[in-house]
């Protein structure tokens, strides 16, 4: 079963499906600084940005991913993307990753909120098992947005990605199972209402 592009959509963020069409919105809030520091591929020009939605593209045509891209829902504004990666329908278990934020936004309750989209959808619609994130050891802004949002830590892969620059990426892995998505779900729910990130 391959899974079609959807819309998700809350009261500060709307996940749509990632097409070409959002490129140059993407270069706009994207490209430079240091937001791809710790991805395992490099993303410095209007040339990586349209090869990485190439590619998502074809992963979404094989079955293998669902890519989005990030609005703010109050602005409209493109600020960022995420994807269903991984996705292994014997297993009932997906990844969400290549996840990114602006630098305005980060630190809102855009990315939380995107979370509690994309894994009420994953668990309570498509009956996935488990739920998968992967980060660089390294980026301790990411591990801590995971713990906060109720993923548990299981472990890292040691010289699991080769970085861009040739560092040996490790990686650390989080995962929320069906399980226990009631409670979490609950509990970031909570956070949102409380004005929380």
């Amino acid at each position: 079963m391959k899974l079609e592009p959807i819309v998700l959509e809350g009261s500060a963020v709307r996940l749509e499906p990632l097409s070409m069409s959002h490129h140059a919105a993407l270069c706009g809030v994207s490209l430079g600084g240091e937001l791809f520091r710790f991805f395992p591929f490099r993303m410095k020009t209007p040339d990586d940005l349209r090869g990485y939605i190439e590619a998502a593209l074809r992963q979404q045509a094989l079955g293998t991913a669902l890519p989005f891209v990030t609005r703010e829902r109050i602005s409209g504004a493109v600020v960022g993307s995420t994807s269903y990666l991984a996705i292994e329908h014997a297993h009932r278990r997906l990844e969400i990753g290549a996840t990114w934020l602006a630098p305005k936004w980060q630190g809102t309750a855009l990315n939380t909120e995107a979370k509690l989209l994309l894994v009420s959808h994953a668990i309570e619609r498509l009956g996935m098992n488990r739920v998968e994130f992967k980060t660089d050891a390294r980026n301790g802004r990411s591990r801590a947005a995971l713990l906060r949002i109720g993923a548990i830590e299981e472990g890292t892969f040691r010289s699991h990605m080769v970085m861009p620059d040739g560092h040996l990426r490790d990686s650390v892995y989080y995962s929320i199972v069906a399980r226990d998505w009631p409670e979490t779900k609950l509990r970031l729910e909570e956070r949102l209402a409380a004005g929380a990130r």
